[in-house]
C-alpha cells in the first residue's frame, strides 16, 4: 500500500514539493473536528436548524471571510504562521506576503494557515456549528468579525476619497 501511495505521489507531483500525506492528515483533522463537533451536538441533544435564516448566512459569510483573511495575512496573526514560513514583504494594505518554508505535513498546515481560501471552510464550519451549540456568542463573535470587514472597506472607500480630493 506505501509503495502505491508513494507511486501515485510522484506520479501526481510531477517533481513538485506536493505533500499529499500531510493534505491527507490536515483533511482528517477537518473530518475529525466536524465528527466531533457532531458529536458534541448530538450529546448535548440540539437540533439541527430546519434552516438557517439569510441574515445568518449573510453574517457568517463576512465574517468567515475576514477571520480567514485576520489569520492569514494579518501582522499581528504572523507569529502564529511563523513556525511555517517566511516573511516575504508586504503584500497589500495591513496584509503581509509570506511563503512555506518547510515540508512534509508542516508543508500542508503552512498552506493552509496562508490562504484565506482554505481557512474559509474551517472558519464557516466553527461558526456553522457555533449556530447550533452557542448561538448568541457566535453571533457576537461572527457581527465583531463582520464590523471589522466593514470597517477595512470604509477605511479604503476614505482613501480613495482622498485621493480623489488630492486631483483637484
Amino acid at each position: 500500500m506505501r509503495n502505491f501511495a508513494r507511486e501515485q505521489q510522484a506520479e501526481y507531483s510531477h517533481g513538485h514539493d506536493r505533500p499529499l500525506g500531510g493534505y491527507l492528515k490536515v483533511m482528517g483533522t477537518y473530518a475529525g473536528l466536524v465528527g466531533g463537533l457532531a458529536g458534541l451536538t448530538w450529546a448535548r441533544r440540539k437540533r439541527l436548524p430546519a434552516r438557517i435564516e439569510p441574515w445568518d448566512v449573510a453574517l457568517i459569510a463576512i465574517a468567515t471571510h475576514k477571520l480567514s483573511r485576520v489569520l492569514s495575512k494579518d501582522s499581528v496573526a504572523s507569529p502564529l504562521r511563523a513556525a511555517f514560513t517566511r516573511y516575504e514583504g508586504v503584500s497589500g494594505p495591513a496584509e503581509l506576503a509570506e511563503d512555506v518554508r518547510v515540508g512534509g505535513v508542516g508543508k500542508s498546515i503552512g498552506e493552509l494557515l496562508t490562504c484565506p481560501f482554505c481557512l474559509a471552510q474551517w472558519f464557516a464550519t466553527g461558526f456553522g456549528f457555533g449556530l447550533v451549540l452557542a448561538p448568541r456568542a457566535t453571533r457576537l463573535i461572527a457581527s465583531i468579525m463582520a464590523a471589522r470587514a466593514a470597517s477595512d472597506y470604509l477605511q479604503f472607500a476614505y482613501a480613495a476619497a482622498q485621493r480623489f480630493a488630492e486631483k483637484d
